[in-house]
């Protein structure tokens, strides 16, 4: 086979560039230590650091999101912490102040300082991070969560969302602690009362506390299906509770009724899940016998009950028909008062109205979350969760109320303040029985401080939880982080001594290719010549 001088020409030129791109190549990846310059280079292990990368970029994004929640926890945690002993002392002052020893001007004092607390507490409720977002706001930030209303009262203004942030692959927290959840949940314990029904004066005989619950489970299961209950003194003297039937339940006071009569000190007792104070504030002529005990108690009546629920209906203005709701109430059933305090949302409700009835939904409608009562029919009349409400006209499949209830069963820390600043400005000295009702509300307002104080602690072991999940989390991608490195590192970084090895190699290579060049490019006959 006869082979031109213009092939090998060519043959040796072709050698000569592959071999000069390889030997550039190699330089650029010694210069660079990188061997993954371009996807031609090595086409899988492209994608793979590819994508390697995307998901580098994703737990960068995770790492943002977890130093947010550590963030907010440790500035919700620090406000919290201050709350708490800021209620310390409030719950110091209240003990202080249920002392007989101290005058008005001490307990006046007291309440003084407790102002000065109550504006503390109030400023930590509405604390702000450094970008003037509200802590306890909920979703919506941008409006402080308390306010304090004309009448005196404080209201939280913001919602029960939170804001949920993505820390990991399929794993979600919540960021914030909602002012609902730290200070809107603690257990109202003076949700009772003891009122005087005979004799029409009170002559300061007798003086029974409004009560506060201890527990509530069994305030819930047995003290509100029986209320009203009657207290009256009988032969004994001792006493007899009945409930709203007639029925006889003194068993279920823990002293069964029996009292001192002799003794003007406070006497406790449970009665239900109440507890309850009595004084006896007999002449000692009266205490001398039980027949003048009995005779001066006779005819002496209580009644006990909750503090009624309230609630309120508004309509939505998005609703289609013309219908409105003119009356909304707790039934007056035990049966429904019973299953108002335990199934009735303690947050609001939304009232909805489908093609054939309606649909109680605890406030905010969440996606997925099924409503709390249901029934059929559009009214005038319908019970949903222990509530009655008095439709007027005929409301359209998609029609919104929104219910907003007053429960009683829970009530946030800064009202409670304001009862008990109520309570010590008022003048007792030298007021045996006005001193000991006094100690009596300021021995059941404690019961409201400690539960604030345990609400609290609830919500920051909460956010204390949502955090070491995030930081664990945290750990966790920074492994999978670095693990990516390595494996990218497998198709890109270079090693320098086997790449300056080759490139040494690829020089010898290129020269020799060269001269080879040379010599058949001088196999012409003009050479010859």
């Amino acid at each position: 086979m006869r082979i031109s001088t213009g092939q090998i020409y060519e043959t040796s030129a072709a050698n000569y560039q592959r071999n000069y791109a390889k030997y550039v190549k190699t330089g650029e990846e010694v210069s660079s230590e990188n061997k993954l310059n371009t996807a031609s280079d090595n086409p899988v292990g492209a994608a793979r650091v590819l994508q390697l990368a995307q998901q580098n970029a994703m737990l960068e994004q995770y790492a943002n999101n977890i130093t947010i929640v550590n963030n907010n926890t440790a500035n919700t945690e620090t406000a919290m912490t201050s709350i708490i002993t800021a209620l310390q002392r409030a719950s110091e002052l209240v003990i202080s102040s249920g002392n007989g020893g101290q005058t008005d001007s001490d307990r006046l004092a007291n309440s003084q300082e407790l102002v000065q607390l109550q504006s503390q507490i109030m400023g930590l409720m509405n604390s702000q991070d450094a970008n003037g977002r509200y802590l306890f706001s909920g979703s919506d930030s941008a409006q402080p969560p308390y306010i304090r209303n004309s009448d005196g009262t404080y209201s939280y203004q913001g919602d029960q969302n939170g804001v949920s942030l993505e820390v990991g692959d399929g794993l979600v927290l919540n960021s914030i602690t909602t002012g609902w959840e730290a200070f809107e949940q603690a257990v109202n314990t003076t949700r009772t009362s003891a009122t005087l029904t005979r004799p029409a004066v009170d002559d300061g005989k007798i003086n029974l506390s409004s009560g506060s619950v201890s527990s509530t489970s069994t305030y819930n299961a047995s003290y509100v299906a029986g209320q009203p209950y009657t207290l009256s003194f009988v032969d004994g003297p001792q006493m007899l509770i009945t409930d709203n039937a007639g029925n006889d339940v003194t068993a279920d006071a823990s002293t069964a009724g029996k009292f001192d009569y002799a003794s003007s000190a406070s006497q406790g007792f449970i009665f239900r899940g109440v507890d309850m104070t009595l004084n006896v504030n007999l002449s000692a002529t009266e205490r001398a016998s039980a027949d003048a005990a009995e005779t001066a108690l006779q005819n002496r009546t209580y009644q006990l009950t909750s503090t009624p629920s309230s609630i309120s209906a508004t309509r939505s203005p998005g609703n289609t028909s013309s219908a409105t709701i003119t009356q909304a109430a707790v039934g007056t059933t035990a049966t429904e008062q019973a299953l108002y305090n335990n199934a009735f949302p303690t947050g609001g409700a939304i009232l909805k109205f489908t093609n054939s009835g309606y649909e109680l939904y605890a406030s905010p409608v969440s996606n997925g979350n099924p409503p709390v009562a249901t029934g059929s029919g559009f009214g005038p009349q319908i019970n949903a969760a222990g509530a009655r409400f008095t439709v007027s006209g005929t409301p359209q499949q998609g029609d919104q109320f929104i219910i907003e209830s007053g429960t009683h069963q829970t009530k946030n820390i800064l009202n409670t303040l304001t009862d008990i600043i109520t309570a010590l400005d008022t003048k007792v000295d030298n007021d045996g029985v006005g001193l000991q009702k006094l100690q009596a509300s300021l021995s059941s307002a404690l019961g409201n401080l400690a539960s604030g104080r345990e609400q609290l602690a609830t919500a920051i072991s909460a956010s204390g939880a949502r955090q070491k999940a995030a930081i664990d989390q945290g750990v966790t991608n920074d492994m999978i982080k670095g693990n990516n490195v390595t494996e990218s590192e497998t198709f890109t970084k270079s090693d320098g001594v086997e790449a300056a090895t080759r490139l040494t190699l690829q020089q010898n290579m290129l020269q020799a290719s060269q001269q080879v060049f040379i010599q058949a490019s001088k196999l012409n006959l003009f050479s010859q010549i």
